[in-house]
Formats: structure tokens, sequence, C-alpha cells
């Protein structure tokens, strides 16, 4: 537990540090969860789980925090793969990485959920 609590701690710093800028694209591991189709509310709702209790510290409870320099993520563009390496990976060393913390399943479902709730 003392762990995760640090790497929260580290990744609210990060984010406050500065805003991501580059992303190194790679291709989404097999068997990992796809995207919510149309009817999938279940893989959204895991999401939106998953973005409370990991993410929204950081990031603000509705995708947006105007106290921090985080980005938007209603509008992350529509890039899985990018999300995929970002979350998996950390980016420029300002957002750690959740690789170890979160399987490709909930990965998967939390991409379902920031994509269900992408702004144009």
């Amino acid at each position: 537990m003392i762990k995760r609590s640090l790497k929260w701690t580290a990744a609210c710093f990060a984010a406050v540090a500065a805003i991501a800028t580059a992303s190194v694209q790679t291709a989404v591991p097999s068997g990992a969860a796809q995207p919510a189709a149309a009817g999938d509310q279940a893989l959204v709702d895991q999401g939106k789980t998953t973005y409370a209790e990991n993410c929204s510290h950081c990031h603000g409870p509705g995708m947006m925090n105007a106290g921090t320099i985080t980005p938007d993520l209603r509008r992350f563009p529509d890039d899985k793969a990018r999300f995929f390496t970002t979350v998996k990976n950390g980016k420029n060393g300002k957002m750690p990485p959740w690789g170890d913390l979160l399987n490709d399943d909930q990965i998967g479902a939390l991409w379902a959920y920031v994509s269900s709730q992408r702004k144009p």
C-alpha cells in the first residue's frame, strides 16, 4: 500500500511540474481489452472505476483538473496505441508508469472510458 501511495504522490507532483508533450507510439499488446462498442457499457463502467481510483487524483474527476497542468483527457486523440504506451510507460518523466499497477485489461477499460468521454 505504501508503494502505491508513493507512486500516487509522485504522479501528482509530476503532473504539476509540466505537461507531457511527446509520446512514443507502439502497438497495443495482443490480448489487451478493446475499447467499448456502443453497447458495451460494462467496460466503460469498469474504466470509470479504474479512472476514479488511479487517475482522478491528478487528472481531475471530470478528466480535466484546473488546479494542475495535466491535459484535458476529454480531448485525448483517438489513438489507442499512444494511450496504452503513455499509461504503461509514463510520459517524459512527468507522468509515472502505471504498467506495474494496471494490467492490459484495466488499461483497455480505462481507454473505453476515456474514449466515451471524448469531446470534439
